[in-house]
């Protein structure tokens, strides 16, 4: 791999504990497919790894728990007919996950009220409204 994937500041993906798989993919390649290991599964064992800070662990473990098995991320990349490729579209998907798991939560919303001119704009222009609607029945024609 070129470069490290950063999560987020300066925490990375460490190499040391991905866990990489290569099996025969599907799709485009012709007989190429037929011999060549280019689908990627990679696996991250979130719940014992050490180089995310314990909050960032934590918010992870609990926003990607119906993603994981026994603490254990896994990504899987088979769009491309090279293996390289494959590995690398796997690894920027993992970074990507990894650092929305465990951005932290947005800013609770603070209720603010309508302004009063607003409200009462909007009760003058639906009487306006009630009044041109009620002017076109045919009542007290005679």
């Amino acid at each position: 791999m070129p470069a490290p994937y950063v999560i987020r500041g300066s925490v990375f993906l460490p190499e040391a504990e991905l866990m990489w798989r290569f099996s025969r993919s599907s799709g485009p390649g012709g007989q190429h497919v037929n011999t060549s290991d280019s689908q990627v599964e990679l696996r991250f064992d979130l719940a014992r790894t050490e180089a995310l800070p314990s909050v960032w662990k934590e918010r992870a473990l609990e926003r990607l728990a119906g993603r994981m098995v026994d603490g254990v991320v896994t990504v899987r990349a088979s769009e491309h007919r090279s293996q390289w490729r494959n590995r690398e579209t796997a690894a920027v998907r993992l970074a990507s996950l990894l650092a929305e798991a465990t951005a932290p939560p947005p800013k609770p919303r603070r209720p603010t009220r309508i302004p009063r001119g607003i409200n009462e704009r909007r009760l003058r222009e639906k009487k306006q409204r009630s009044e041109v609607k009620r002017g076109r029945t045919g009542r007290g024609w005679t």
